[in-house]
């Protein structure tokens, strides 16, 4: 006879083991608990003899032995139940048990079928199966719900993982048509292309460059093109002319901080006192955010020579606009407020707030700006009517095609343009070919290939 011993993380796989090694009629010495799980120490003997020895002792083992012998256990003390000895019995007598349930459910099925009423139109063997099935689902779901449910979680992620992967292959696919279709249309109309990216460099949107160039004549060369293009761009852009020196009234200027709106409203107060008279012009701050922005303005007014107050509420503004209503131009200066802050609100407010009065308002923008952030600064100032825009700043740009395709967009009449910090030699009347010309030898010089003095990038030190 020969002992050998089997671990395992539980009575059943320590029990397959023992079959799988030595077979059916291994005899199970004991079992105890460790650590990791479960030890059997089981003995078997490949002799007749051994065979027919350890049958006999089988059949003795419900019978006491000699005073210093003591019995093997058996299969069934083992386990704790009445079942058989052997493994071989012990899986048959499992089989059985799962015949007998599901031969329990069938007849379950039957009675059910028996006792319920008969459909007229169905056949009698599609009754059966269709009463037999809620009985064997009910039962299936005894023993395999959890699994179904894991199954269907996984099918769930699945599912998304293909949702996300088909529409990760849409945008691929949607890039490969458009750019299919713009290396078509480079082969159709290599012209048009061209221009179209001449006036995305010069900072134009997309938008307007592709309605700009769809009417380029097709039988002029490149240049010729581009100068239509220039004409066009011109046409587009609308001004104000001389609106604000040539017309009595109130005229607030607004806009974000540092756009230059103090050093504008001296410029045009002292145009105006040259060509009316510095009695017939007043300055008025709502600034009180800023530090010294009073003092800073009331230096401008005294060098002018014009009179300068300091409104901190809609009333008092409305006070001093009636002090000065024989003035033939007031002009109000606001605080500077970023588009996305909410003081911006109740600084618009304040205007509502001085009846009796008609505000023209004109945005100040800066000529450098982004097109980004142009357009969301002209959209957090859209709740109030304007009468135009003022462009400042240009001696500092390096592009202009951001804020011209801006204000054409929004539609907004350019009325001046500053381009200095000189009072009050540095501000100019909008003119739309003026300005465009601008634009395109700011490209010239600083936005194509040969002179922008851009430099090829190290790939490597990239990565």
């Amino acid at each position: 006879m020969k002992i050998r011993r089997f671990f395992g993380k539980d009575m059943r796989e320590a029990l397959n083991q023992v079959k799988h090694e030595l077979g059916a009629d291994a005899v199970i010495m004991s079992n105890r608990k460790v650590a990791d799980g479960i030890e059997l120490v089981a003995a078997y003997d490949k002799e007749p003899a051994a065979k027919l020895d350890m049958q006999a002792g089988k059949a003795q083992q419900g019978k006491p032995g000699h005073p210093g012998e003591k019995p093997l256990p058996t299969l069934s003390e083992i386990i704790g139940d009445d079942g058989p000895d052997s493994l071989r019995e012990l899986l048959e007598k499992q089989a059985g048990k799962q015949h007998a349930g599901r031969q329990q459910a069938q007849s379950i099925a039957k009675a059910m079928q028996t006792s319920a009423p008969a459909a007229p139109a169905q056949p009698a063997q599609q009754q059966t199966q269709s009463a037999a099935k809620p009985a064997m689902g009910g039962f299936d779901d005894e023993f395999d719900t959890p699994s179904q449910q894991s199954g269907s979680a996984a099918s769930q992620g699945n599912l998304e993982d293909i949702r996300a992967e088909l529409a990760s292959l849409r945008n691929v696919l949607q890039f490969q048509l458009s750019d299919m279709q713009q290396q078509h249309q480079s082969r159709m109309k290599p012209q048009q292309r061209f221009l179209n990216q001449q006036m995305i460099d010069m900072g134009i949107s997309a938008p307007l460059a592709r309605q700009l160039v769809s009417y380029a004549p097709a039988q002029a060369n490149e240049r010729e093109s581009w100068l239509y293009l220039l004409k066009l761009l011109s046409n587009r852009l609308m001004t104000n002319d001389d609106d604000i020196l040539s017309q009595k009234g109130v005229v607030a200027l607004v806009g974000p901080t540092g756009t230059g709106k103090t050093t504008t409203i001296a410029k045009l107060a002292a145009k105006y006192a040259q060509k009316y008279g510095a009695d017939q012009v007043a300055l008025i701050t709502i600034d009180t955010y800023r530090i010294a922005a009073y003092e800073q303005l009331a230096t401008y007014g005294k060098i002018i020579g014009c009179p300068v107050r300091k409104a901190q509420s809609g009333e008092q503004l409305a006070d001093l606009l009636f002090q000065f209503r024989s003035k033939r131009l007031v002009l109000v200066d606001t605080a500077g407020f970023s588009q996305r802050d909410s003081r911006l609100i109740s600084q618009l407010a304040t205007f509502q707030q001085a009846g009796g009065q008609t505000i023209k308002n004109y945005l100040v923008v800066q000529g450098n700006t982004q097109q980004a952030t142009l357009k969301h600064i002209i959209g957090a100032y859209s709740s109030i009517d304007m009468q135009g825009c003022i462009i400042t700043k240009l001696d500092e740009c390096y592009s202009l095609g951001e804020v011209i395709s801006s204000v054409i967009e929004a539609q907004l009449p350019v009325s001046y343009v500053a381009d200095g910090q000189q009072v009050p030699e540095d501000i100019h009347v909008a003119n739309a070919k003026s300005i465009i010309s601008l634009a395109a030898k700011l490209y010239k010089k600083y936005g194509l290939n040969h002179t922008n003095g851009n430099t090829a990038v190290n790939s490597a030190q990239a990565v």
